[in-house]
C-alpha cells in the first residue's frame, strides 16, 4: 500500500500533498483530479468553438500550389496572364486562378506533363477524360484517383505530350481539361434534366 501511495504522491504538484499521510495523499488525489476534469471540459469547449468558428478546408487543397483554373474562383483573370510569362514549366506562377468548372492545377517539364484536377463525380468521367486527353496527343503515363464522401474526385495525371500535340504551354493544357470537365458536366446536366422530366410526365405532373 505505501507504494502505491508512494506512486499517487509522486504524478501530483506538491500542494495535493503536503502531508504524508494516507488520508491526506488519497483527499489530495481526488482533487486533483477533479482539477483536470474541469481543465479538460474547458479544453473541449474551446476546441468546439473553435471548430464552429474556423470554416472546414477544402479537400485536397494541399495538393494545389498555383492552380490555373478553380472552381471558388471569383474573377476571370489570372491563368491567361501567365502565358506572357513565358512559363513552360510549372503553374501559374502566384497570378490569380480564373474561374472553372473544376480545379485545375498543370505543371511542364520538358515532354512530361502532370495534371492534378478536383471536379464533382460523373458517370464515365474518368475514361471520357483518358481518351478526351489522347485525342489532345497527350498520353497518359500513370493517374490516381481518389473520392471524397462528398461526390468530388481528385485526378491525378502524368501525362506525355506526344509530337502530335499542339498544347505548347501549362495554360493550354489548363484551358483543354478545363474544357473537358465542362463539356461532361454540361452533358451531365442535360440528361438528368431529361429523365427528370420524363420521370414527371409519366407521373401526370406539368411542366411549367
Amino acid at each position: 500500500m505505501n507504494e502505491y501511495l508512494a506512486v499517487l504522491r509522486s504524478v501530483m504538484p506538491p500542494s495535493y500533498s503536503q502531508r504524508g499521510d494516507q488520508a491526506s495523499i488519497v483527499a489530495g488525489a481526488i482533487n486533483f483530479v477533479k482539477e483536470l476534469e474541469q481543465l479538460l471540459q474547458s479544453l473541449e469547449a474551446q476546441k468546439r468553438s473553435l471548430q464552429r468558428s474556423e470554416a472546414p478546408a477544402a479537400p485536397f487543397a494541399v495538393f494545389f500550389t498555383f492552380p490555373q483554373y478553380s472552381a471558388s474562383a471569383t474573377g476571370v483573370g489570372g491563368a491567361g496572364d501567365s502565358a506572357s510569362s513565358g512559363g513552360n514549366q510549372s503553374g501559374g506562377g502566384g497570378c490569380a486562378p480564373r474561374r472553372g468548372v473544376a480545379d485545375i492545377e498543370v505543371a511542364v517539364a520538358e515532354s512530361h506533363a502532370n495534371v492534378k484536377v478536383l471536379a464533382p463525380r460523373r458517370p464515365r468521367q474518368l475514361l471520357r477524360m483518358v481518351v478526351s486527353l489522347q485525342c489532345l496527343g497527350l498520353t497518359v503515363l500513370h493517374l490516381n484517383v481518389t473520392t471524397t464522401a462528398d461526390h468530388l474526385a481528385f485526378y491525378s495525371f502524368s501525362l506525355k505530350m506526344e509530337d502530335e500535340c499542339r498544347l505548347s504551354s501549362v495554360d493550354d493544357i489548363a484551358a483543354a481539361v478545363n474544357d473537358i470537365v465542362a463539356k461532361i458536366s454540361e452533358e451531365f446536366v442535360s440528361q438528368s434534366v431529361s429523365y427528370l422530366a420524363g420521370k414527371l410526365r409519366k407521373c401526370h405532373v406539368p411542366l411549367i
